[in-house]
């Protein structure tokens, strides 16, 4: 391995474009994880596929690590260069190539994020609907599988790519997938990629499907006497097959912190915060409906939101909810986030037991979760200076994976591998892990792409 032989040479390439200046990689040495940052040899912006193919080839000659990164994200260090090399950003690479209103699909480079997506298509009458709540890089969210609150209604980023385009570890450029709605051609490629997070190929481009902008939207929150009325309500709202598109789960921890944070005018108890998509009266009935199952579970405070505005406050008020734990938390204090995924009718008994876990331990833990596809989320607020501190806030996460998969679950169903779900692979995937080493091997061979990450090789 000559790392340095292969930065001299992308230097001597890329000139301004590949920087070793301190601040740069220091930026580069992490994501938003609570895993400490590993800063790269030095960080190159390409700004065409070509670019990404000539860095991978340099550095495939050199035997150079190359770990991808984006907006920064993650967290669980997905983009921490853990061995070195070279951090590849493609941030430059934020161009919406062609939009196909018939079609309903738009293709743009990986640089490109949501929200600047949702804003080219804002003559449309379409919308990219997958919200992870950062504004994330679409290569970014494709490379880790993202989803968020709209995925009880149309799905998560494997739901949403048609096609890709990527530079694999020998700097040679494939095309995975078409813009057909379906095919039978081959193996799945497009879904390999997804979720791979940079260990298989960079993402250099992408073909999204997109949706319609509904009629008519309502957003609703609502609080409940106990978690186990609030978590009863969804069940019973998904088994309905009651079309909701977003329907979120705060516990009174975290509405707490989004009260004092965002100035909300509601009660900290456990909420739901919902939205309807669909005509004027579908949304009506909808909202009927919903309302009716919520007061037999004992939900009081009902709060309707019609006007846009109104509807972007309250889910700006859910985004930021990282932002409010870790304001709750109080000077110094970092959050360690973890999340699982379980089968909704297992939904409240995960819950409940992760709960009385952080009740008997000295740390605050507000959860947060995408309910409605049994996805929960905990902001465990630690000292970053305290070992103990630490040490307790990865026992809960431990007991947290284990209680998912006892449940028939995952140990993450939207923030990924990277470093910190690694060693629950096994207890999840068994033999069908080392079959993903096999597939790593084959296709990087020499253990360059984002290595360290998902799946042990030597």
């Amino acid at each position: 391995m000559s790392i340095a032989k292969a930065v001299e040479r992308l230097r001597t390439r890329f000139e301004a474009r590949a920087s070793t200046g301190a601040s740069i990689l220091d930026l580069h040495s992490k994501g938003e994880a609570h895993h400490a940052g590993v800063q790269p040899d030095a960080v190159l912006f390409p700004e065409t596929t070509e670019e990404v193919a000539e860095i991978i080839r340099i550095c495939a000659e050199e035997h150079c690590p190359i770990t991808p990164y984006a907006v920064g994200s993650s967290v669980e260090a997905q983009v921490t260069p853990v061995r070195g090399g070279v951090s590849v950003d493609m941030m430059r690479m934020n161009k919406v190539l062609a939009i196909h209103e018939q079609d309903l699909d738009a293709v743009v480079q990986p640089g490109v994020t949501r929200s600047e997506l949702n804003a080219a298509l804002r003559h449309t009458g379409l919308f990219f609907p997958v919200d992870p709540g950062a504004d994330a890089s679409l290569g970014g969210m494709a490379a880790t599988r993202a989803s968020g609150t709209n995925a009880v209604r149309y799905g998560t980023m494997k739901d949403a790519v048609l096609r890709l385009e990527a530079v694999v570890a020998d700097g040679s450029i494939i095309r995975t997938g078409g813009r057909a709605r379906k095919s039978a051609a081959g193996y799945d490629l497009t879904r390999l990629l997804i979720g791979s997070e940079g260990t298989l190929g960079i993402i250099t481009e992408l073909t999204v499907r997109l949706h319609g902008l509904p009629e008519a939207i309502s957003a609703a929150t609502c609080g409940f006497p106990d978690v186990e009325a609030a978590v009863q309500t969804v069940i019973q709202t998904i088994q309905m097959d009651l079309p909701v598109a977003r329907i979120e789960f705060l516990d009174e921890a975290q509405m707490a912190a989004c009260i004092a944070y965002s100035d909300l005018d509601l009660e900290p108890a456990p909420t739901l915060f919902l939205e309807f998509h669909g005509s004027q009266a579908s949304v009506a009935e909808q909202a009927e409906t919903f309302g009716e199952l919520a007061r037999d579970n004992s939900a009081t405070g009902f709060r309707w939101a019609v006007r846009e505005e109104e509807r972007n406050a309250l889910w700006k008020a859910r985004h930021d909810a990282y932002w409010a734990a870790l304001a709750a938390g109080g000077p110094g204090r970092k959050v360690y986030v973890t999340d699982a995924c379980v089968p909704i009718s297992r939904l409240g008994e995960c819950i409940l037991e992760t709960k009385a876990d952080i009740d008997a331990s000295a740390l605050a833990g507000p959860m947060v979760g995408h309910a409605g596809d049994g996805n929960f989320h905990v902001q465990l607020l630690v000292d970053p200076e305290s070992a103990i501190e630490a040490a307790e806030a990865e026992r809960i996460a431990d007991r947290i994976a284990k209680r998912a998969l006892r449940l028939g679950g995952t140990v993450t169903g939207e923030h990924g591998v990277g470093l910190g779900k690694m060693k629950h692979m096994r207890a999840e995937h068994g033999q069908a892990w080392d079959v993903m080493a096999e597939i790593k091997r084959t296709l990087d061979p020499q253990n360059i792409l984002n290595p360290g990450k998902i799946v042990e090789i030597n």
